[in-house]
């Protein structure tokens, strides 16, 4: 019996990269493509970009940066944090898989321990991800205003219970997670002038737009530096114009977004 694992990287208590996402960005920087990255390790074009809008998101500054224009979307190319991002991964690799197999050899039942753990596991199904610090809490009488300050400035602000905020252990300064599924996301282009409810107003450009059958996939990059994704109607996409590049703003509303704290 012998445990098998992957090596996952966090900086500042934020979950990075794994193995397969630094095998991707490994592909990146001897490609300088993403399509031709993602053909090579048997992933979709869309799950490569998915996943480098993550990376980005969660790094606090680019480990991918991007260049419209040509076929598939312009060239891609690392930036010193993804090199060594990827440089210190492959440093800890070996040491990381010598360490499971020592425990894997004095670690008793095994199977049993290996189950618990997977059933602790959690993943969640929301598109829209984003690691920060609580800036700001304003108590209510039965709900809390949280609000939460990304790496690049950007700021979200989420409605909880008051037992909500207390069992997550809530504070000015500490970390929290806030996660939006993307059809909660509304677009808007000219929005400076609209009078709406919505506590999120966030302002960025187009990045990527991915049409389906019935809706299209909109990912907007924030002038923080961070990315959104909405699911808007193909008709609402048409209707807004919306194209690579053109600026635009993401609303939705504070009890919409859904807070965590880091395990």
């Amino acid at each position: 019996m012998k445990i098998q694992g992957r090596l996952w990287l966090e900086q500042d208590e934020r979950s990075l990269a794994g193995h397969g996402r630094i095998d991707l960005l490994q592909r990146i920087a001897e490609s300088g493509s993403i399509s031709q990255a993602a053909k090579s390790i048997g992933m979709s074009y869309k799950a490569a970009w998915d996943a480098v809008d993550v990376m980005n998101n969660l790094s606090g500054a680019p480990l991918v940066e991007r260049s419209t224009g040509g076929k598939g979307g312009g060239g891609t190319h690392l930036t010193e944090r993804g090199q060594r991002l990827i440089a210190s991964f492959r440093r800890i690799e070996e040491e990381h898989r010598r360490f499971l197999q020592s425990l894997g050899e004095h670690i008793d039942d095994f199977a049993d321990t290996y189950q618990l753990i997977r059933r602790l596991n959690m993943k969640t199904s929301a598109r829209n991800q984003f690691y920060g610090k609580v800036s700001r809490i304003k108590h209510g009488a039965v709900n809390d205003e949280i609000e939460i300050e990304l790496p690049g400035g950007d700021r979200i602000v989420a409605v909880i219970t008051q037992e909500s905020t207390q069992h997550l252990g809530l504070a000015i300064g500490s970390d929290a997670i806030a996660l939006i599924k993307a059809p909660w996301v509304m677009l808007a282009t000219g929005a400076d002038d609209l009078k709406l409810s919505a506590s999120n107003r966030l302002s960025g450009s187009v990045v990527k737009l991915t049409p389906g059958a019935v809706n299209t996939e909109v990912i907007l990059q924030l002038r923080g530096g961070a990315t959104v994704c909405a699911i808007v109607t193909n008709d609402s996409a048409a209707e807004l114009a919306l194209a690579e590049g053109r600026p635009a703003t993401a609303i939705f509303n504070a009890s919409h977004v859904i807070v965590g704290v880091p395990a």
